[in-house]
């Protein structure tokens, strides 16, 4: 009793009424039920809309059906241009039950006769509970197509990712070959290393939308949080200007993480940029690594000696949307991504400040327990050599050509097909004399996966290396079987071209240590 007390004890009401004597019987009916009431009464169509206009939200409004130069049916008229779903009721000393009928159809929920007040408390309940239920189902509504909304920008945003990882995958791959290609102190290299460097970043963009849109699961490895500061410092330094002097305390024996490097890499320059713009005039900013020991985390930390962050601001940072900066300067969504990324990896994201002493953020993540990860900054210089014969299927023309361009300087044979049907079919003319299959898995005319179930029946030991730029209807999942045989490898495009060398002979000769190509 005392919760259906509590959920009816507030009752903002608009009353449509002439007679201050009735409408203050009608008030006393209600609060002797238990509710607190709020009200206003309006005895004229323009006080009716001014009382609409205002900022108080109505729960119900109760209206005498004949007002003097002004009816309930006008009433009614005013409220339902307001509002479609306000409740309404008549409230009415001689009503004819044509003029009733009339009205319910106009839109009023119900009308009561004033010497039947007993009806009054009840039809309030109901329209009450009634107007509740229209809310859920209409936030309800509002949920589902938010939640259409979403899919189909995830739908758009893998699409985009898709294609764009193919050009990104040619594009990698040709300035790899370049860079180990011409002589290390040449220009060309360098224009070739910069071209692969800003590559790998746009990729690592491409993975956040896929991340973003798809709920794509973290790509993660053991790593040293020293070697990525190193790996970004570049990019960190053109990106903080002149003004910001950067300090390095880096711990010299740091544990692992077990992380997504572009994900924390996204993470660490957001964190570097937003100490940026707190120090317009410049300023030092600190990057410190070290070791918690006691609960066996890892302890990154950027510090800035900018003007703080107020208590009043400081609370807020981490919420979505909350920026204090200028509209168009930023979307309030950096700390909040930041935060999402730490806590799915289990870590911790904190942050404190003091006026006039800077602000600090502090990223706490367990440790990996792992041998140490060494980040590949530069172009390697040596990879696994192979003779087999390749079957390389993938509709992206510049894919093709610069996969196959790379496989055959390692001293592989390949023979191209441009979607899965041609795959089948070339491998049906001499199933024996291929040795791996590298296949897209979204394709035309036939999938990777399709494709490769086509031929495996043919060739049950046959192994493959399946690449895609993204995976929507075809997941990763779909592939479990195949991936825990050990007969097939998966590669995220675009991928380095180490990756899809190692990845070979990992499938082609997996207790062999293959020999190394040093490339001149």
């Amino acid at each position: 009793m005392a919760t259906q007390q509590a959920l009816k004890s507030h009752l903002k009401l608009l009353l449509v009424e002439d007679n201050e004597q009735d409408a203050q019987l009608m008030l006393r009916t209600i609060s002797r039920a238990g509710y607190q009431v709020t009200h206003e009464r309006a005895a004229t169509a323009d006080e009716l809309r001014r009382a609409l206009g205002s900022p108080t939200p109505w729960d119900m409004v109760i209206c005498d059906f004949t007002l003097p130069g002004f009816s309930g049916a006008a009433a009614l008229e005013i409220v339902r241009k307001h509002s479609a779903e306000l409740p309404f009721i008549f409230l009415s000393g001689t009503i004819g039950e044509e003029t009733a009928v009339q009205a319910i159809r106009a839109g009023a929920q119900d009308y009561i006769l004033k010497d039947r007040s007993a009806r009054l408390i009840p039809a309030i309940e109901r329209e009450l509970q009634e107007s509740q239920r229209r809310r859920e189902h209409q936030e309800s509504e509002k949920r589902i197509q938010q939640l259409e909304r979403f899919e189909g920008l995830g739908k758009l945003a893998g699409g985009i990712a898709h294609d764009f990882n193919n050009v990104l995958a040619a594009i990698l791959g040709w300035a790899e070959m370049g860079e180990e290609m011409s002589p290390q102190d040449s220009t060309a290299h360098a224009y070739f290393q910069h071209i692969r460097e800003n590559s790998t970043r746009a990729a690592a963009l491409t993975q956040q939308l896929l991340a973003y849109a798809r709920q794509q699961p973290l790509k993660k490895m053991d790593l040293n949080l020293n070697q990525l500061v190193h790996d970004v410092l570049p990019l960190l330094q053109k990106g903080l200007g002149p003004r910001v002097e950067l300090l390095l305390e880096l711990h010299p024996s740091l544990p692992n993480v077990h992380a997504d490097g572009s994900q924390l890499e996204q993470v660490l320059m957001n964190l570097c940029f937003n100490a940026r713009d707190a120090m317009p005039e410049g300023g030092r900013l600190w990057i410190t690594t070290r070791r918690h020991a006691s609960t066996a985390e890892v302890v990154l930390e950027v510090q800035d000696s900018g003007p703080g962050i107020p208590p009043e601001i400081l609370r807020h940072v981490f919420e979505p949307f909350f920026t204090t900066k200028e509209v168009g300067k930023g979307t309030g969504l950096g700390l909040s991504t930041a935060m999402g990324i730490i806590k799915q990896h289990g870590g911790t994201l904190e942050a404190e400040s003091n006026l006039g002493q800077g602000a600090l953020f502090r990223v706490r993540l367990p440790e990996s327990g792992s041998a140490a990860y060494q980040s590949d900054s530069g172009t390697p210089r040596g990879l696994p050599l192979g003779t087999e014969c390749v079957l390389l299927a993938d509709d992206d023309t510049a894919v093709r050509r610069m996969t196959e361009t790379a496989l055959q300087r390692l001293g592989y044979k390949v023979i191209q097909a441009q979607n899965g049907v041609e795959a089948v079919e070339l491998f049906r003319r001499a199933p024996e004399s291929i040795d791996v299959v590298v296949t897209d898995v979204v394709m035309p005319t036939q999938t990777g996966p399709d494709a490769y179930l086509e031929m495996v029946a043919l060739r049950p030991d046959l192994p493959v290396v399946f690449t895609s730029g993204y995976a929507e209807d075809l997941s990763w999942d779909r592939l479990q079987p195949w991936l825990a045989s050990g007969r097939a490898l998966r590669l995220q495009k675009p991928y380095r071209g180490t990756e899809l060398a190692h990845a070979l002979r990992k499938l082609l000769d997996p207790t062999l240590k293959p020999k190394l190509i040093i490339p001149d």
